[in-house]
């Protein structure tokens, strides 16, 4: 009873104290931790209050008069001196204290990790330990990310684990060093800090996660992903951010899918950050209208969502669409600077329009953007594709550090403008400002190689990329399997394919372009489908390759099954250049009825490519009624690549021997300005270019030509050729058609290789415009008569001639 009394009295004074405790002013536990002086708590509060504020002078000066400083006043100060980055001001401040605690320490070495200087942040952490301040996991949290030195990063794992922070209560701490071992590389050794955790929670896996998704470790990310959810972890926006990424990179659409569904359920689609990576998902694997519904139904959209969209429309050729969502983009408020100026850019230069280019540089000078890398390099690349070089290279020359991405930039205008040569005189000149080439930089002077049709230059850059350690990387891999295949050296192509250590779709569909563009239509089909049974899913240019090699060969089932497989087998969307092919696959088979009513069914009007094919297709197969609908259509365009139409037109109207049209065709090319392009073949002979045009009498060698070419000319009609003279679209004697004919430079070029190369060495040729079919008769039966394989290389395809047959089967 006595004890019972005791303590009710006890219990009842406590009580008592308490309310006292009430009703006087509150005390702040600041004060308990700045040991009860209430002067020195008002001050650090003014102090926190001015820095707040960004106003570090005035904070000083209060720093300066306070008449009781303690260790919370000047971490205070010198945490605002690192905010505002007074490297020397917080570093005098740190070394005037004689009594530091780990939040001194730990905000200094935040000041040197910040600001890229480990080896001070890790100096400072040694310090501390022999000064037996202990770290705490905010020590670790500040020290060790964007850290790439490993030896430091492991020596700081071992003193963590020497005092137990590797164990349960610290998982925080191991979380960190997942984190930290998966930033330098190492995520052997992140897994295994990984498994040593035996209470793990949803942020272990998701930095695991990403870890192996930013190595590329798509499916060790998927597996884990798996793995987390076998455990009962609930997922959160991270882990879908993560795992969406590492499927985009495997490019599984079913996967990806699945995902999109999981995060509906668990209501994690509804956050922004997630449904910008559905919509990322869905823009890679070209499904724009999913991509566009999602973008739609989502709660709430950020510049994020608007850009992936846009690029999303950019990358499937629908331009309008990504033009007027950018338009739209503009009136909701978003930070200007994080428009998407290079895809707006790339659009400009995709459609060579320098109007849009400059308006789109005026917007980004005004959102002060034109500054931002990847924005510059947009620039360059917008002007040069263009043809707007001197503007190209001024803003190459403005840049204070031109790195090799503006380098490619400037590079991959020349070439893709066909000025190969020069592309490859600055990529010497890359070279000499002592910068290392990367993927995109051998790619494009492959491409350039394989514009010249160059074999000793595309070996010579094979060596480049062998010597720089670049040969095993997927995309310089591609690279050398596309240049040998637009050299004719689709052996070599196949064989680097071959050595590859890894593929993905990239070097597939290289591949499969590989064969459609020399006329193996059965070769690239196989190989199409041996892509999907290793697990990879096809893209649009996947398809786009796979539609060209069926047109190539007359493969009109195969190529209509694989179109409509596009949208309802793999989710695709089909662009511009898919129905392109379809209308030349139809066309050039006759079934003009069928290409109309797939014309009719596009979501988009027909362009010039497409009228184009229809033209050319009513010239091998003789419907002059249709040719004349095509022209008509192709005349109406505002703009025109090139005379291609017109002379299309007037060698129908030749062939039919109504020349008066034929001069009202030419006059109405006239009238507009346009000039029908010079038809010129090039070879390569003992590393040196020599090129020819028609009837060409320029060559040092012109006399032994002539001769060869008379002499060929006699083989060939014993076996029986006969000059088709429909080919020639002017209105003169029989006997002029035949001598034209002679001497086209497809021709001329061949009969100088012949002279000048050892008997039996293959030949190739190229051609800026398609062979005639003149000479696709005379060269069949030249390589019968000198046996040896005769390459021509023209706008089109690759015609291999070998025994008096070429590879396209005349069908071409």
């Amino acid at each position: 009873m006595k004890l019972h009394c005791v303590c009710s009295r006890r219990t009842r004074a406590a009580s008592l104290h308490q309310l006292r405790f009430l009703q006087t002013p509150r005390i702040d536990a600041r004060i308990i931790k700045t040991g009860f002086n209430t002067d020195t708590c008002r001050s650090n509060f003014i102090l926190e209050d001015f820095l707040r504020r960004g106003q570090v002078s005035a904070a000083r000066k209060v720093y300066d008069e306070m008449p009781h400083k303690n260790t919370v006043s000047t971490n205070t100060m010198i945490s605002g001196y690192v905010k505002s980055g007074e490297v020397s001001s917080a570093r005098d401040l740190f070394d005037a204290m004689v009594d530091r605690t780990v939040v001194t320490w730990t905000i200094l070495m935040g000041l040197y990790a910040g600001n890229n200087r480990f080896d001070e942040a890790f100096e400072l952490f040694r310090q501390m330990c022999r000064s037996c301040t202990l770290p705490d996991h905010v020590t670790f949290a500040t020290l060790l990310p964007g850290c790439d030195d490993a030896v430091a990063v492991a020596q700081v794992h071992a003193f963590a684990v020497k005092l137990g922070f590797d164990r349960n209560p610290f998982l925080t701490v191991c979380n960190i060093f997942v984190k930290s071992y998966c930033e330098i590389g190492r995520r052997d050794l992140a897994r295994v800090v990984f498994e040593q955790i035996t209470e793990k929670d949803s942020v272990t896996f998701n930095t695991l996660i990403t870890g192996y998704e930013k190595d590329g470790l798509y499916i060790e990310a998927v597996r884990l992903f798996v793995e987390m959810q076998q455990l009962d972890h609930k997922p959160s926006d991270f882990t879908f951010s993560g795992v969406l990424k590492a499927v985009v990179g495997l490019h599984d659409y079913v996967l990806g899918q699945q995902l999109h569904g999981l995060a509906v359920s668990t209501g994690f689609s509804r956050d922004v950050a997630v449904g910008n990576q559905i919509l990322d998902f869905y823009s890679k694997h070209d499904c724009v209208v999913e991509t566009r519904k999602l973008f739609n139904e989502m709660p709430e959209l950020d510049f994020v969502s608007y850009n992936v969209v846009i690029s999303g429309y950019s990358q499937a050729e629908q331009y309008e669409e990504s033009l007027g969502l950018f338009r739209e983009m503009q009136s909701m408020g978003f930070d200007r600077r994080n428009y998407p100026f290079a895809t707006v850019l790339s659009i400009a230069a995709n459609l060579s329009s320098l109007h849009m280019g400059r308006q789109v540089h005026c917007q980004a000078i005004v959102a002060t953007a034109d500054s931002i890398p990847h924005v510059v390099n947009s620039l360059v690349d917008m002007y040069a594709k263009c043809e707007m070089f001197e503007e190209a290279e001024l803003i190459f020359e403005s840049l204070s550090q031109q790195s090799t991405v503006s380098w490619t930039a400037l590079i991959s205008g020349y070439v893709q403008k066909g000025l190969h040569g020069d592309g490859l005189k600055l990529f010497t000149k890359m070279r000499g400002a002592n910068l290392l080439a990367d993927q995109s930089t051998f790619a494009t002077v492959l491409r350039a190689s394989a514009g010249f049709a160059s074999l000793s230059l595309g070996r010579q850059l094979h060596g480049f990329i062998i010597r720089s350690g670049n040969s095993e990387n997927v995309f310089s891999g591609s690279g050398l399997v596309d240049m040998y295949a637009k050299c004719g050296s689709i052996k070599d192509a196949v064989q680097v394919f071959q050595e590859m250590p890894d593929r993905n779709r990239v070097s597939w569909n290289a591949l499969i372009s590989a064969y459609a563009d020399n006329g193996d239509g059965e070769a690239a089909i196989d190989a199409f489908e041996k892509m999907i049974h290793s697990g990879l899913q096809p893209d649009s240019v996947s398809i786009l390759s796979v539609l060209t090699a069926c047109s190539h060969s007359g493969f009109v089932e195969q190529g209509t099954e694989y179109f409509e497989a596009m949208s309802r087998v793999y989710g695709i969307t089909p662009g511009r250049k898919h129905y392109a092919c379809m209308m030349d696959l139809l066309c050039r088979n006759g079934r003009f009825e069928e290409a109309e009513k797939l014309m009719e069914e596009m979501p988009f009007e027909p362009d010039e490519i497409m009228w184009s094919s229809v033209l050319n297709a009513c010239r091998i197969h003789k419907n002059q009624s249709l040719a004349e609908r095509a022209a008509e259509k192709l005349f109406s365009m505002e703009k025109l690549r090139d005379a291609a139409a017109y002379v299309s037109m007037s060698n129908i109207y030749a062939t039919a021997g109504e020349w008066e049209n034929v001069s009202l065709v030419k006059k109405a090319m006239r009238e507009r300005g346009i000039k029908k392009v010079t038809a010129s073949s090039w070879v390569e002979v003992n590393h040196k270019i020599h090129d020819f045009s028609s009837n060409d009498q320029r060559h040092p060698r012109g006399d032994e030509i002539v001769r060869k070419i008379d002499e060929l000319t006699a083989e060939i009609e014993r076996l029986g050729y006969k000059p088709d003279t429909s080919c020639v679209g002017q209105d003169v004697d029989e006997q002029m058609k035949i001598e034209s004919l002679k001497f086209h430079s497809e021709r001329l070029a061949v009969a100088f290789a012949l002279i000048s190369t050892p008997e039996g060495s293959p030949i190739l040729v190229m051609k800026n415009l398609r062979a005639c079919r003149d000479c696709h008769a005379a060269i069949k039966l030249i390589s019968k008569v000198v046996k040896r394989e005769i390459t021509i290389r023209d706008s089109r395809r690759f015609h291999h001639f070998r025994d008096g047959l070429c590879s396209c089967g005349d069908y071409w």
